[in-house]
């Protein structure tokens, strides 16, 4: 049984495709929390939920240390079709941004 590590971001086990999958994440937190597979899942899905709803309202949402999703708005602008080259209008849109926190950038860095 291991519990909630004290460092954020302790190492976790690179998969053999060198990244990181929902069902793996879910294996990880299970592990390091002392949970079932089938409860970290439906906690990760709980998370992603809240942060997918928050953040389609319109409001950010801030983890600290980790990072924050913010909602941007594109300005609609003349684009060009690489086919033709002829401009074509590109509506107005909004778009969802990630900006890394502190300790998250320290740790890639690392």
């Amino acid at each position: 049984m291991r519990g909630v590590a004290t460092d954020a971001f302790a190492q976790v086990e690179p998969t053999k495709e060198g990244f990181m999958r929902k069902p793996e994440l879910a294996a990880a937190i299970a592990e390091r929390a002392d949970l079932s597979k089938d409860k970290a899942s439906q906690v990760l899905n709980v998370i992603l939920d809240e942060i997918t709803g928050t953040v389609s309202k319109g409001s950010d949402v801030t983890l600290i240390g980790f990072g924050s999703f913010t909602v941007r708005e594109r300005a609609a602008r003349t684009g060009k079709n690489p086919q033709t080259g002829k401009p074509l209008n590109i509506p107005a849109s909004k778009t969802v941004a990630f900006k890394p926190g502190k300790a998250l950038k320290d740790a890639v860095s690392k």
